[in-house]
Formats: structure tokens, sequence, C-alpha cells
């Protein structure tokens, strides 16, 4: 019976693992497009379903002259790298476990912020920008059950 559940347990973590990459490269890429948006001063292409060009040319957009979305691409690149020390099937330390559930856990809190920003402050969504909130709540989820899955 515990060869089985501990087999289980092993397909769970696999399976968060790669969850959590996936999410990680969606996450990066749009990241890294809202950075070559931001940097070279182009049009996102979403005029139909919200207004990026208000969001990404807001005051919000930027903390200390770097661009939010590049602070964003850096916390995927981070992300990767742990769940890169933390893979199958033997993972990492814990400590690399709470590091991603820490990272996410800031990323979401931050990505609450900046969503109250669009909705209530600059009365616009970013489609791009949501999608990197969605992403980072999945990963934050998925920092908790990796959690669990350890213990």
């Amino acid at each position: 019976m515990r060869v089985a559940s501990a087999i289980e347990t092993e397909k769970k973590r696999d399976w968060t693992w790669i969850a959590a990459c996936l999410l990680a490269i969606v996450g990066l890429l749009d990241s890294l497009y809202l950075s070559y948006i931001k940097l070279a001063n182009q049009t996102a292409s979403c005029d139909l379903i919200g207004d990026c060009e208000k969001v990404n040319n807001s005051r919000y957009a930027v903390i200390g002259g770097v661009p939010i979305a590049v602070l964003g691409a850096a916390g995927y690149l981070l992300i990767l790298v742990l769940l890169y020390l933390d893979r199958p099937p033997t993972g990492g330390p814990e400590s690399v476990r709470f590091a991603f559930f820490g990272l996410t856990l800031a990323g979401t809190l931050y990505s609450i912020y900046l969503t109250y920003l669009e909705l209530f402050v600059l009365e616009a969504i970013c489609p791009f920008c949501a999608l990197s909130a969605v992403v980072m709540v999945g990963l934050f989820a998925l920092s908790l059950v990796r959690l669990r899955l350890w213990a």
C-alpha cells in the first residue's frame, strides 16, 4: 500500500513540476512581449479586447525607470531557474521550494495590486497583463501544492 502511495506522490510531483514549468514559460513569453512593446515604443495588439496603451503608458508601468514587464520577465526567469533546481525525480533542497513559494506569493500580491490599478484607477484592462496575473496566481497555487507534496 505504501509503495502505491509513494508512486502516486511521485506522479503528482512530476505533474505539478511540468505544469509550473509550462505556466512560467507562458508568463516569460508574455512579459517579454510586453517588455518589447514598452522598450521599443510599439503599440500592443489588443484594441478589440482592451486598452493596452493606456495601461502600458501609465506611470504605474515603470518602477525606478525599469518597466514592470522587464521585472516580470526577470521574475519568471528566476522561477524557471528555481524549478530547474527542484526538478523531478529527486527534487532540490526545501529552501528552493520555499523560494518558489515566496516569489510566487510576492508576484501574486503585486499582480493583485496592478489589477486593482487597472480596474479602479486607470479604468482600462490590458489582456496581456491580465494573462500574467492569472499565470502568477496559477504558479502560486502550484507552489502550495508542491510544498504539500514534499512535506
